[in-house]
């Protein structure tokens, strides 16, 4: 067995790799510029909204209360009218970017620790690079791109942009698989 504090440095690295190829892929690669849209009349769309005073969270519309109310001819009608969709409003101003990387920075070091703890788990300290890689590769991809295509078949995520974000998750999967295998204990 392969304790956790065995995997410091691979947690550490694969945490790094993953920051910095995650930058680059939304800041200098240009593949994810379409996942969102402009609105084609974004002030008659706003306008109403902000009367709202919406809080953030997630919205659906049309509304149904409950199934029973999902049966009603009168809530068909507004599906067929459309729009039909989910409103994710955020607080107002600016997006905290300090805060969401610093988030993200967690996120991608929870991940390392768990693939660090089943890769451990399921492995001796003389396993070779490829099975390390295996094992560690396969619980990295399930974290970074196992919710991405539910999100296209449940809550109407794109599915170009979910797939794009699969292809993230495997280079991030790959690149977390890569600092496992290099530096597991022998």
């Amino acid at each position: 067995m392969v304790t956790i504090g065995m995997l410091w440095l691979p947690i550490l690295v694969a945490t790094v790799l993953v920051f910095i190829a995650s930058s680059v892929v939304w800041m200098a690669l240009p593949y994810h510029s379409s996942d969102t849209r402009r609105l084609p009349d974004e002030a008659s769309a706003l306008d109403p909204l902000r009367k709202q005073d919406l809080s953030p969270g997630l919205y659906r519309f049309p509304w149904a209360d409950g199934m029973k109310a999902m049966k009603e001819p009168a809530f068909a009608e507004k599906l067929n009218q459309g729009p039909v969709g989910f409103l994710t409003i955020m607080p107002k101003g600016q997006s905290p970017m300090g805060k969401t990387m610093a988030l993200w920075t967690v996120y991608v070091l929870v991940v390392s620790v768990l693939v660090a703890y089943v890769t451990g788990r399921v492995l001796t300290p003389e396993a070779h690079y490829l099975g390390v890689f295996r094992v560690a590769g396969t619980v990295a991809f399930l974290a970074y791109a196992g919710g991405h295509l539910p999100d296209a078949i449940w809550w109407g995520k794109p599915y170009s942009n979910a797939w794009k974000d699969v292809l993230d998750g495997l280079v991030y999967g790959l690149l977390t698989a890569g600092a496992f295998g290099w530096l597991w204990p022998r």
